[in-house]
């Protein structure tokens, strides 16, 4: 069975990706690809499809994997009906009074006090020390 995924290319921390046609049992860093229907850059969100390969391998049964079903749709290229894109993962957050918009007082607000009062301290420290005339 052939399918539709995405091979990753690149260096370290700059990847980019090809859209490969491949045989479902071999790895995708094999290397060994059907065809090479397009490229896709996450840092630039830069994507190049061959509408017409792509179309010609999926009516003839090729399998897309779910990043490539979400690249496609962007594209508007029109999917069979049997492809189905799975559903987006519902986690609950384990802590949530952790997170910051839970938080009653932020840090910013703490160091505006802190330093109002400083100055105020200051202040007095100076009037005090002042002679009088």
């Amino acid at each position: 069975m052939l399918v539709i995924r995405l091979q990753r290319n690149g260096r370290k921390s700059r990847a980019f990706y090809r859209l490969v046609v491949q045989d479902s049992r071999r790895t995708p860093t094999s290397g060994k690809v059907v065809a090479l229907v397009g490229h896709y850059d996450p840092h630039s969100k830069d994507v190049v499809v061959n509408q017409e390969r792509v179309q010609f391998f999926l009516d003839h049964g090729a399998q897309p994997s779910d990043r490539v079903i979400s690249i496609l749709e962007q594209q508007k290229i029109k999917l069979p009906s049997w492809v189905k894109k799975s559903n987006p993962k519902n986690r609950s957050i384990k802590h949530q009074e952790k997170l910051r918009k839970n938080q009653t007082q932020t840090t910013d607000e703490v160091t505006e006090d802190s330093s109002a009062e400083q100055i105020e301290e200051v202040a007095e420290a100076t009037e005090s020390s002042s002679p009088k005339e």
